[in-house]
């Protein structure tokens, strides 16, 4: 059994370990981009595997219906909640399409994508950034180790220099939640 005190001790040195990489100067430059697509009528876009799926549709929900204050809905969706999507496209072009034909289909220049993969080298998730920034989006990476390939592919690259999954994707969401702080407070005030 994992002992509670050194799980969380791990989790802690995870997420100092990313500010003591400069992790916070591109936390802030990522929310200044979701910012100024969200003011200027575009959209977020959100995506990613297993529990990453589970973060983007965390942080869409938060940015559509409210994180920290009364205020207007904000323009995101997250790719991984079209079940129906999902499946024919898994079926008729393979699991590896499924993000990439929703970017081919919605996405559109100066929107922002969110493109989380913990291992940073996740097939479907690559391929859809890449997509996504050859149509002129922006894309911020969520990723892990050492970036792998996400960090040639996004614009921004929020890389967690940790080795365990688990504790990447806890600082994921703690940057998830300071982004909805810092959008919020970008266009609302």
């Amino acid at each position: 059994m994992t002992d509670a005190k050194k799980y969380i001790e791990e989790s802690v040195e995870a997420k100092l370990a990313f500010l003591a990489d400069g992790g916070a100067k591109v936390v802030e430059q990522a929310a200044a981009l979701m910012a100024d697509a969200i003011r200027s009528g575009h959209r977020i876009y959100l995506f990613g595997n297993g529990g990453s799926a589970a973060d983007a549709q965390h942080i869409a929900g938060e940015l559509v219906g409210r994180f920290q204050m009364e205020r207007k809905g904000m323009p995101a969706v997250a790719f991984t909640t079209d079940t129906s999507v999902l499946t024919s496209v898994g079926n008729d072009y393979g699991f590896d399409a499924v993000y990439t034909r929703q970017v081919e289909a919605l996405v559109e220049k100066d929107d922002v994508v969110i493109a989380i993969t913990t291992s940073g080298n996740s097939p479907n998730v690559v391929a859809a950034a890449k997509l996504a920034r050859e149509k002129g989006a922006k894309v911020i990476g969520f990723t892990g180790g050492d970036g792998g390939e996400m960090k040639t592919c996004s614009d921004l690259a929020l890389i967690i220099p940790a080795k365990e999954t688990c504790h990447i994707q806890e600082v994921h969401i703690t940057i998830g939640h300071a982004l909805c702080a810092m959008v919020e407070k970008a266009v609302f005030g």
